[in-house]
């Protein structure tokens, strides 16, 4: 048996970018900052979350800079070569299947004019 699914929790940490494929795809990109729960001063863990679909277009809507959102879905390991010395690079990204909007509208207002300081 084998399992891949991520549970995360966090804030946009961009406006996200979306983009319409001529097949009729769509693909939406956006970071994920998310807190460690054990120390209130170190800096969040980074996630870029590719988003597609309907879910993505509702990404695209309704996510904003700062908005608190969570999602499930499984890690996959982007790889590819470097244009310009050939080597081998690879990145982790987060294939979401589910996205919440958790955050309410003030929430979210509040983080943003507060540069995303509570």
């Amino acid at each position: 048996m084998s399992l891949n699914i991520v549970h995360l929790v966090g804030r946009a940490g961009m406006n996200p970018e979306i983009r319409y494929f001529d097949s009729g795809k769509v693909k939406c990109r956006i970071t994920l900052a998310v807190n460690r729960v054990s120390k209130k001063d170190d800096q969040p863990d980074w996630f870029e979350l590719e988003i597609w679909g309907k879910t993505a277009e509702v990404a695209a809507n309704y996510v904003k800079k700062g908005s608190l959102i969570g999602i499930q879905g499984a890690l996959k390991i982007d790889t590819w070569s470097d244009r310009n010395s050939g080597d081998q690079r690879s990145k982790p990204v987060i294939n979401v299947d589910k996205l919440d909007l958790l955050g309410s509208k003030k929430d979210n207002e509040n983080y943003q004019n507060n540069d995303g300081n509570f």
